[in-house]
């Protein structure tokens, strides 16, 4: 279990943050301007890449309207380059994204902020970029309940869908190799599609980060019926995903999430879409100590 410091638990840096709060970035001359922000001054838009079905990060609400924990820390940010740019109308459009396409879209200029429930891994870092982590999670199972699956070793004989593209996939068909297991697998290009395949038993599990696995459970017509399994087989920080090699954009980004980390205003927000999930009065996931942690890491001096 991870322990706070003493500075940490007196909250040292809380002291400072009075002093911080408020600072706005600076206001970039057009000439010094490159990369990302040179592209949205000049189309006079910012292009938002989001996920369809990644309760509570990224989905579709009710309105229609993209929403979410990852959402909002994206609107802070258009907020910021509104600023920078002196364009308070400044457009803002959002894309949808999958797993497949959310890295090929960055790095192709499609999107200029990807907002969802992607894990920065160094290996991914050889194409885009990402801004200070903002969730912590990790790798699990989803089985209906009563199927008397546990573990992963469970599933022998059986059938897992996993969806292409992402972190889980690789972890779980790894451990599969690895232990020798007799799984079937069935690749689903989302979480939607996963849950779908377990819904109308066409697999026994699906695998994902478990706070994602919490969210489809809260969408679905009889909760009671599926259950988060497992011990976690991953460890994935999930962070806002910006294009590569260009340090300007990368910058403001994690200059508008060190103030809301300073300011505590991040424990607020995040408190909007976990305590309790807005689609489920009945799932509650406090911030564990590890993210307390992080915040407080990246709660970077202005």
């Amino acid at each position: 279990m991870f322990r706070r410091t003493h500075w940490i638990r007196h909250g040292l840096l809380g002291a400072f943050a009075t002093a911080a709060v408020g600072l706005a970035p600076a206001t970039a001359p057009a000439q010094d301007l490159y990369g990302t922000l040179a592209k949205i001054d000049e189309a006079g838009e910012i292009v938002i890449g989001h996920r369809e079905t990644s309760i509570p990060f990224s989905w579709i609400g009710n309105d229609g309207q993209p929403q979410g924990y990852s959402v909002d820390l994206c609107l802070r940010i258009v907020d910021a380059v509104k600023e920078t740019l002196d364009k308070p109308d400044l457009e803002v459009r959002f894309v949808p994204v999958t797993p497949q396409t959310r890295i090929p879209l960055m790095a192709n200029g499609t999107i200029d902020i990807e907002c969802g429930s992607t894990t920065n891994k160094l290996s991914r870092q050889e194409q885009v970029a990402y801004l200070p982590v903002t969730f912590i999670t990790g790798t699990k199972l989803l089985v209906k309940t009563g199927s008397g699956v546990e573990t992963l070793e469970d599933l022998s004989g059986k059938r897992i869908a996993l969806a292409q593209g992402t972190t889980n996939e690789r972890v779980i068909k790894a451990a599969i190799e690895a232990g020798g297991l007799d799984v079937d697998v069935l690749n689903v290009k989302d979480h939607a599609e996963g849950f779908l395949s377990l819904e109308t038993d066409r697999v026994d599990a699906y695998s994902t980060d478990h706070i994602l696995l919490l969210g489809l459970i809260t969408r679905s017509r009889d909760p009671q019926n599926y259950q988060v399994v497992g011990d976690f087989m991953s460890y994935d920080p999930y962070a806002i995903m910006v294009r590569r090699d260009d340090s300007a954009f990368q910058l403001l980004g994690t200059r508008v999430l060190a103030d809301l980390f300073r300011s505590g205003e991040i424990r607020e927000i995040y408190a909007k879409w976990f305590e309790p999930f807005p689609t489920s009065d009945d799932v509650s996931e406090p911030p564990t100590d590890l993210l307390e942690a992080a915040w407080q890491l990246n709660a970077l001096p202005e």
